[in-house]
């Protein structure tokens, strides 16, 4: 099995490959052996499936004692690099954000999404710039002491909780938060939430990180986003739906036997 270096060296490569990294997001050690059979270059977990499929709901829920144990059966189960949806790292404070950093790669990650939102029920919107900033530094600083280049993809929320059409007028407050980002130590930028293409072309020329989109059931074909400059697509929470779905149909099919 390679190391965990090893992991993170590759996972670094597929950001700058000829296409896109697409990360078919999944959440336990099961699904992550089905994705990774079936050829994918890198793993990634989603919090809403994980905390699905533990029996929770997203927005750190799930004890952070179960998402790391989670976490670390899914690295032991395959040999690929594993990416984990830290949410907004399960801390109120930097120095909490810290401890958790070097939890996560010890559970065999190589690397972490990082949300500028808030947990659920602990405030609104999004973190102020600054304090965004600052908690990617804690990240970084963290993660360099243990892992060195740890990946760390930092998401906004600005497109997320807002409707589509007023993206265009939030799209310069994206941009900015990409850049603020990016010095603060992250390694690519998550907008979920954008669609419009026009949009997504403008945020990936102003900004210095890879920027990695979300691919719902509407999305527009992966060539498409390559075009418009994207090299990291996700499912999100869609292929646990998907999943979901097909055990419905099984349930309901056994209900009509009855």
């Amino acid at each position: 099995m390679p190391t965990q270096t090893e992991k993170l060296a590759l996972f670094r490569q597929l950001h700058s490959g000829d296409a896109p990294l697409v990360l078919v997001n999944i959440w336990d050690a099961g699904s992550a052996r089905t994705v990774a059979a079936a050829g994918a270059a890198a793993l990634a977990t989603g919090s809403a499936s994980v905390g699905g499929a533990l029996g929770f709901g997203d927005g750190e829920t799930v004890p952070l004692d179960a998402v790391l144990e989670n976490a670390a059966r899914i690295t032991g189960a395959v040999d690929l690099p594993v990416s984990l949806d830290f949410e907004a790292g399960y801390a109120a404070g930097e120095a909490g954000l810290s401890e958790n950093i070097g939890r996560v790669i010890d559970a065999g990650a190589v690397g972490i999404n990082l949300e500028d939102g808030y947990p659920a029920g602990d405030g609104e919107g999004v973190r102020p710039l600054e304090e965004a900033a600052a908690r990617l530094r804690a990240a970084r600083q963290a993660a360099e002491a243990k892992l060195p280049g740890f990946w760390i993809n930092a998401r906004t929320d600005i497109c997320l909780n807002a409707k589509p059409e007023a993206h265009d007028a939030l799209i310069a407050s994206v941009i900015a938060r990409g850049k603020a980002y990016a010095e603060a130590g992250a390694s690519s930028f998550f907008v979920p939430g954008l669609r419009d293409m026009s949009l997504i072309r403008q945020v990936c020329a102003g900004s210095p990180l890879p920027v990695n989109v979300m691919a719902g059931p509407e999305a527009v074909s992966f060539r498409a986003l390559a075009e418009a400059g994207v090299r990291r697509i996700s499912y999100g929470p869609f292929p646990w739906r998907a999943a979901m779905a097909t055990l419905t149909s099984y349930a309901k099919r056994a209900g009509e036997a009855g």
